[in-house]
């Protein structure tokens, strides 16, 4: 008989653990006996119900585990009896349950008392596949991490129709599916669509499973529609229960499966992993190491080796930084630190676009789908506008072919669509947005014929990425209506807008430019007027410093790797050469000619704007190498080591940071961790810009103190 997976949990000692979550949201296990009607006994259904409504959903701290641990001891029982025939469990409406409870993930004193929890989990979850009846999970709505174990760690699962989302994030926190799911998932669905759900879909921003696609996989065995879902599930499980259903799983692998293609796709997976992202996150590759180890080893084994794997994650950076990087764009998502009364936003019934460019279409587009309103984009010739609102078309005709529009919304927003070049088309706008060349003269003249045609009360817009509001707003009768709006690209991916307060922008005018912002579902900032903003003046720091070190004699691959502990999605020259090299050269001039004591304009960026790249690449676009030509720009000096350079960056962005705060840009160090994360790419496993800075030292070395007190940084 193979030995119990929770038996190794049966001396665990919680009481440190439960002292330090005494103000913890507990999430009870309320239980009721249904009687079924082809057998005996009847079945026990545990409801997970916090008492909150789905704003607020079912988490699974050390109190709740410890109570839905003695319900499951005492069913246990109860089947031993044969006073039960089965046990399921559901949540309340709309929510199994969202995993732990990561705002109290800063409770956690020490290594110990983080493993003891992970222990309690496997031991808890692990009785629901021990009990001796048959158990079931009902999965009635969200079901992320801890939350989807609890349904794995079951016999079999019914899944809503209407769930709102299925997932294992934990990679993208810093972590692994540490509950049992490391083990459980690949030997319920095959390891490729294992190395999907664990790995792959966290890394893609979290991206997470709608039912059909969980029904696909074969996390689910059935799937019924939310009106009578309890009532369908209750009658499929007496079903399997009497054994009229045979429950069919074609994604369960088989021996050919494990010792042929289960190591192979790992490492496949393995060699993905260090293209992409580097070697600097330590949890997909753990959870690669977890997965591979469950081809063979017993659930026994899994769970401790679980167990070990997040013993080690728990005591790092990663882990700590990641939780505070979620939580704090999730509360950035609700609430803009320095806005105004969001009653003082304008009702926006129609939007003008200033501009037929792509990144002018981009938004436009989603103004359009996302606020639903009339859209009239310009240019300078009637050829150039139409094939602005043609594109805008077109991408709406795709994604109705991907079934993402309905054929009803679809001619909706079409009819919607309008382009002019004339500025008197803007009349009846109550937002009009400017996207023209980054000149400032040029945009003056905009907004010079702009303010001539619309209403006193329209609300004015730049989408500039460096350039002054208030100097664009200079040439304006009524500048108090002029606000920055800075969209980043591409736009329908990029979930970061800087809002831009001039120094005589209204609160009427920031509070309708976020109320947009929050429709479209991006995440606003609200900025100070000054060059480059937080995220550009960021990067201008970092690109002027690489291309500073090519031009004094440092190789190119030094300069990629002094910064590679930063853990950025990519170096400096891929990311010049994503962003365009005019562009950034055009940045980089900007912030010169704005601050020339610290920030360096580059010869060379503009040599390699002329040239058009930097790196050597295949037909494929993968790079093979740096180009001869760019190669012969680093220049004849010394150049910095690894070390200098990386010392030199580190500093260098925590004196501008500083700067920032003291100037006034934002609100606080978090406001520009936000924007690090969410417009610049920057790991969430780092904590954003400030905390990394922190814990190398940099912030103390600048001005002899952390931008946060205490640091974001592991335990012992």
């Amino acid at each position: 008989m193979a030995k119990s997976a929770v038996a190794q949990y049966d001396t665990l000692d919680v009481s440190s653990l439960l002292e330090h979550s005494s103000d913890e949201v507990v999430t009870h296990s309320h239980v009721r006996k249904i009687s079924l009607p082809n057998s005996d006994a009847p079945l026990a259904l545990i409801t997970l119900d916090n008492g909150k409504d789905h704003t607020r959903p079912n988490t699974l701290g050390p109190h709740s585990l410890v109570e839905l641990r003695s319900v499951l001891w005492n069913l246990q029982k109860e089947a031993q009896a044969g006073e039960i025939s089965a046990v399921a469990i559901t949540g309340n409406p709309f929510i199994l349950a969202a995993g732990a409870d990561l705002s109290k993930v800063g409770d956690i004193p020490d290594v110990d008392t983080g493993l003891t929890m992970v222990q309690l989990g496997h031991q808890t979850l692990g009785l629901l596949g021990e009990l001796g009846v048959p158990s079931f999970c009902f999965i009635n709505g969200l079901a992320l991490g801890g939350g989807l174990e609890i349904a794995l760690n079951c016999d079999y699962r019914t899944l809503s129709s209407s769930a709102a989302a299925l997932a294992l994030p934990e990679v993208f926190l810093g972590l692994i599916p540490g509950w049992g799911g490391a083990w459980l998932l690949p030997n319920l669905i095959g390891i490729k669509n294992a190395l999907t759900v664990m790995v792959e879909n966290p890394l893609k921003t979290n991206r997470t499973l709608k039912p059909a696609q969980a029904l696909e996989l074969g996390i689910a065995d059935v799937m019924f529609p939310p009106a009578r879902f309890l009532e369908d599930s209750l009658s499929w499980a007496d079903s399997v229960v009497a054994g009229t259903t045979k429950v069919k799983r074609p994604n369960e692998p088989g021996a050919i499966e494990r010792s042929t293609l289960w190591p192979v796709a790992i490492n496949v997976a393995r060699k993905s992993l260090r293209e992409k992202i580097g070697t600097v996150a330590l949890a997909p590759y753990a959870a690669l190491d977890l997965l591979l180890s469950a081809k063979s080893s017993s659930k026994a084994k899994g769970f401790a080796d679980e167990d070990a794997a997040l013993g080690k994650l728990i005591a790092g950076d990663q882990f700590r930084a990641s939780v505070y990087s979620f939580m704090l764009v999730q509360k950035r998502q609700k609430k803009t630190p320095g806005a105004p009364d969001p009653k003082l936003a304008e009702r926006i019934t129609k939007v003008g676009v200033v501009g037929g460019g792509l990144m002018a279409r981009q938004f436009a587009l989603e103004i359009l789908r996302r606020l639903e309103v009339p859209v009239v984009i310009s240019d300078i010739s009637t050829e150039r506008a139409a094939q602005a609102t043609e594109w805008m078309s077109n991408e709406l005709v795709t994604l109705h072919g991907k079934g993402r529009l309905h054929t009803d919304q679809l001619q909706k927003l079409q009819a919607m669509i309008a382009g002019t070049t004339e500025m008197s088309d803007f009349a009846d706008c109550d937002l009009v947005i400017e996207a023209v060349f980054e000149e400032l003269s040029v945009k003056r003249d905009v907004f010079t014929q702009l303010e001539k045609h619309v209403r006193a009360d329209a609300v004015l817009a730049s989408n500039t990425s460096s350039l002054s509001i208030g100097d664009i707003a200079s040439v304006l009768q009524h500048p108090e209506r002029m606000v920055g709006i800075h969209f980043f690209n591409p736009v329908a991916v990029m979930p970061l807008v800087e809002v831009v307060r001039a120094e005589k922008s209204s609160d009427a005018a920031i509070a309708t430019a976020l109320s947009a912002v929050r429709k479209l579902r991006k995440t606003p900032i609200v900025t100070a007027d000054t060059t480059g903003f937080v995220v550009n003046r960021l990067l201008a720091k970092l690109l002027g410093e690489a291309m500073h070190a090519i031009e004094t004699g440092t190789p190119y691959e030094v300069v990629t790797e002094s910064v590679q502990p930063l853990g950025l999605p990519m170096g400096p020259f891929e990311l010049l050469e994503l962003v365009g090299l005019q562009v950034g050269a055009h940045v980089l001039d900007t912030h010169h000619n704005a601050f020339p004591e610290r920030f360096f304009a580059s010869e060379a960026l503009h040599k390699l704007v002329k040239i058009g790249k930097i790196y050597d690449r295949d037909s494929k676009k993968n790079i093979k190498g740096i180009s001869r030509e760019a190669a012969a720009l680093i220049g004849s000096g010394n150049g910095y080591s690894v070390e200098e350079l990386r010392t030199r960056v580190h500093e260098g962005l925590a004196d501008e940071v500083w700067r920032m705060l003291d100037e006034g840009v934002v609100d606080s160090a978090e406001d520009i961790d936000v924007g690090m994360i969410l417009g610049a790419g920057w790991p969430f496993l780092m904590g954003g810009v400030t905390p990394y800075l922190d814990r190398a030292g940099a912030s103390e070395a600048v001005r002899g103190t952390t931008f946060h007190t205490p640091p974001i940084k592991g335990v012992s």
